[in-house]
């Protein structure tokens, strides 16, 4: 964003009255905070954008994900299909009639699209040099510069920020991801729930003894069969203990930061196994190595995983 937008955002932020709407706690906002704040944490270590600023919106936009875009779509941020957007899509009635909506097939996904849509946006460039504890600068940077409609937009981010603390997120910690299923809009109890971690612009689970795609599924509200594919696996298989499961389709290579590193492989190791680790689809492992399907690895062969 350059100098005079900014400063065109900034007055007409100034034209706004000061405006005070009391709300009061509930157990809903705050259940809904409980099982996405370590989401909205971990996208604010990746991404930048403070995790109060993305739980706030989350809840307000949502309906605390009883929204029916939320519940149908698992769009949790009302972003609509623009700037070039191929995924799913939904219709529903907004500013206008029938306007287009992104689809999700989880709640992790609307997080990180959100984090990429105002990362990506020229729009919104000026709000990542705010500090991420700025909160009041994001949410008024927010409603100035077109995310939302609303004139009591800014001013009811904040006021959701300050009842239920949401600023503490703010200042670091946490990182792990845990996720209650959509369904129930419980928060979630660590002991019986997966711990989602974050890796390669994706998610993964370790699958504990006697899981399944379909138990895992149900944790992480991510249909079963998705899920299997996913992974390339068939949708009734046992999993071991220890797999990595991953949440969404596996990407092409390992991060950026692996370029030019060589994986030497480890006893006890597959082709598969070190694609699961490191969340790549198997062919295109193969492919990047030039190796056939067929070819059996050895301990110590060297793999490139980027």
């Amino acid at each position: 964003m350059n100098r005079t937008i900014f400063f065109v955002c900034s007055f007409v932020l100034a034209l706004f009255p000061a405006f005070s709407h009391a709300i009061s706690w509930n157990k809903t906002y705050q259940d809904y905070f409980d099982t996405y704040k370590d989401i909205a944490i971990s996208q604010m270590q990746q991404y930048g954008i403070p995790a109060s600023i993305t739980l706030a919106q989350g809840v307000l936009e949502s309906g605390a994900g009883m929204s029916e875009l939320a519940r149908k779509s698992n769009n949790h941020f009302g972003i609509k299909c623009n700037n070039g957007w191929s995924g799913g899509r939904v219709y529903h009635d907004d500013d206008a009639r029938g306007e287009c909506f992104r689809a999700y097939d989880n709640p992790l996904d609307s997080y990180l699209d959100h984090s990429l849509f105002l990362k990506n946006s020229q729009r919104y460039s000026r709000l990542f040099q705010l500090k991420k504890t700025d909160y009041k600068g994001w949410a008024k940077g927010l409603k100035a510069c077109g995310y939302a409609t609303s004139p009591t937009y800014a001013s009811r981010l904040i006021e959701i920020i300050e009842l239920y603390g949401l600023d503490k997120f703010d200042k670091g910690g946490g990182g792990s991801v845990y996720v209650a299923s959509s369904k129930s809009h419980q928060p979630f109890q660590q002991a019986t729930l997966h711990k989602v971690n974050q890796f390669n612009d994706n998610f993964y689970v370790i699958a504990r003894q006697g899981d399944t795609f379909r138990s895992i599924g149900a944790d992480v509200s991510v249909d079963y069969r998705r899920l299997a594919k996913f992974n390339e696996r068939d949708k009734d298989d046992v999993l071991e203990e220890g797999e990595y499961v991953w949440l969404k389709k596996k990407r092409r290579h390992a991060p950026k930061e692996y370029k030019g590193y060589v994986y030497r492989v480890e006893a006890g190791e597959s082709m598969y196994s070190i694609a699961q680790r490191f969340g790549i689809r198997l062919k295109n492992l193969y492919k990047m190595n030039d190796l056939s399907p067929d070819y059996i690895i050895q301990v110590g062969d060297p793999l490139r995983i980027r």
